[in-house]
């Protein structure tokens, strides 16, 4: 089971690529705390909170690294139905906009935290658009909140 998501961004695949493959892009629209290594084989650790208190996180290690082209990462610490699943983005450009198709893969099955998920990638990959069509993203803990998961 994947989670897969298509949106294009009125940026340049190397912008995008930025957003996606350093610390800084990544804490610009996903969540403020995050830290960790921008190359292949580092691992990036991602925290979330809400009104002050840490709610959960995710470490991905990255597995590749194409720039403007392709970012990979596999879940190596987090909730037990994201552990081994990969994250992948794929940009192309397409005239002004970059083209970029997310993939969240390898769920074991449809359950319903992966049903929160779909919705939550949606929302930060909205934030990634905002950010670099605009220059300001909304991570977490600025985020909109969908129910009491946040």
């Amino acid at each position: 089971m994947d989670i897969l998501h298509r949106v294009g961004i009125k940026s340049s695949s190397a912008e995008v690529y930025n957003a996606l493959a350093t610390r800084d892009g990544l804490a610009a629209w996903w969540t403020n705390d995050t830290q960790g290594e921008s190359n292949v084989g580092g691992v990036f650790q991602f925290r979330f909170s809400a009104d002050g208190a840490e709610i959960g996180g995710f470490d991905m290690k990255v597995l590749e690294l194409d720039p403007g082209k392709r970012v990979l990462w596999q879940v190596v610490d987090g909730p037990v139905e994201w552990i081994g699943t990969k994250i992948s983005w794929q940009l192309k450009q397409d005239g002004d906009y970059c083209i970029v198709l997310f993939k969240h893969q390898d769920w074991e099955e449809p359950v319903e935290f992966m049903h929160h998920c779909s919705t939550k990638w949606a929302i930060f990959l909205m934030s990634l658009k905002s950010l670099l069509e605009t220059g300001k993203g909304a991570p977490n803990p600025h985020d909109i909140k969908i129910d009491n998961w946040n």
